[in-house]
């Protein structure tokens, strides 16, 4: 496959960015913003125009996926989603079986709205449980309690073929045993996909700066950390939802589509404010990134593509591709960096146990994919 039609390997997505929330949460270093009121129908017309300025650069494609991130997308109004799917559908046309994702948050208000999402075209939905005891819940400053979780989980299985949920880990004074009890809960509510997320303390949120100033308590060490990460591989697997990344587990058939568009490589349109993409232009990977602050998003022209440095392709292939078990091929990512990994790194980290070569694919092994970051410094240099 030629690097004109590198993309075509893992397909082409659409992600939608909705970047207002209800509150920030402590932990949250994502675009997103808490507003008292907000102009759906301007929203509406400019994420439409947005798209169709993407369309303008890809050309004809077809959308295998469209994932409605943020933020919190279930604050949306469903007709803005309808609007929105109805548009990816005629500027670029949907994949027969196209997967149709959107986050939302499990309070009983967004809750009754995910039958709506349904009839406006979304055919999966991600909640972010985050936790599923109400103590944990409030130091995540969360907006809804462990019940509505579960209510809003059991409204989402009848509307919607397939449901995912998050929830973190490592959280402050967590022990083992009461992880390996809300794990257990949540294999028993019958998902077919798990995104089981380590608490990071990133620099300007609320968690960072209580941290900074020694006041973010109960934190575990990062051995214990480690074992809760190795306890919840061992726990999915033998419950028939082994990991397929580091942080995403699902049972066969259930993996999420379009991040494993990021995940393999493929191209994708950002749309929204702050959203990112990549895409291929005249045989060469072009990045975007639209304007942060929704306010002045709303003003703002369309991004402009910039083409990627050069070996950046086959960099930004091999981190994402090894995050997953399936790994990344060797002869792909020389095609996109112009040159073959030196096999003086790869041995070393294979002698380890970190790294695994199984025909053309090289692996990260079990051991290896906690430490993804080191190792891809070992590998690329």
């Amino acid at each position: 496959m030629s690097e004109e039609e590198d993309w075509r390997a893992a397909g082409f997505g659409v992600y939608i960015h909705w970047p207002f929330c209800l509150a920030k949460c402590p932990y949250c270093d994502f675009n997103s913003h808490v507003a008292r009121t907000v102009d759906h129908e301007a929203f509406r017309a400019r994420l439409i125009s947005e798209m169709e300025a993407m369309r303008a650069l890809t050309g004809v494609r077809r959308a295998d996926t469209i994932f409605f991130g943020g933020g919190t997308p279930s604050l949306m109004e469903p007709q803005t989603v309808s609007a929105l799917v109805e548009a990816a559908d005629r500027l670029w046309g949907l994949a027969p079986d196209a997967e149709i994702t959107l986050e939302a948050n499990p309070t009983s208000v967004e809750a009754g709205k995910l039958r709506d999402f349904a009839a406006a075209g979304v055919n999966r939905v991600s909640m972010g449980a985050q936790a599923l005891n109400d103590g944990d819940l409030r130091r995540l400053g969360r907006t809804h309690s462990a019940d509505e979780a579960r209510a809003a989980f059991a409204v989402a299985r009848e509307a919607f073929a397939r449901v995912s949920f998050d929830l973190i880990y490592a959280r402050q004074d967590q022990t083992p045993e009461a992880w390996a009890a809300e794990l257990s809960e949540a294999v028993s509510m019958a998902v077919d996909h798990l995104s089981l997320y380590q608490l990071t303390i990133e620099p300007g949120t609320r968690f960072g700066e209580l941290h900074e100033r020694g006041r973010l308590r109960g934190l575990p060490p990062d051995e214990r950390a480690a074992d809760l990460y190795f306890a919840t591989q061992e726990t999915l697997e033998a419950a028939g939802m082994p990991a397929y990344e580091i942080s995403n587990h699902a049972r066969p058939g259930a993996e999420s589509r379009h991040n494993l568009i990021y995940w393999r490589y493929g191209d994708y349109a950002g749309i929204g404010p702050g959203a990112h993409g990549r895409l291929t232009l005249g045989g060469r990977r072009h990045a975007t990134e639209t304007e942060r602050d929704p306010g002045r998003w709303l003003a703002a022209p369309p991004p402009e593509p910039e083409p990627l440095p050069e070996g950046a392709e086959g960099d930004e292939y091999a981190l994402m591709a090894l995050r997953l078990v399936e790994g990344m091929d060797l002869s792909r990512h020389a095609r996109l960096a112009g040159s073959s990994i030196p096999e003086t790194r790869i041995a070393p980290l294979a002698e380890e146990g970190l790294l695994r070569r199984e025909g053309s694919r090289l692996k990260a092994t079990a051991t290896g994919r906690p430490i993804l970051n080191a190792l891809l410094t070992a590998l690329l240099g």
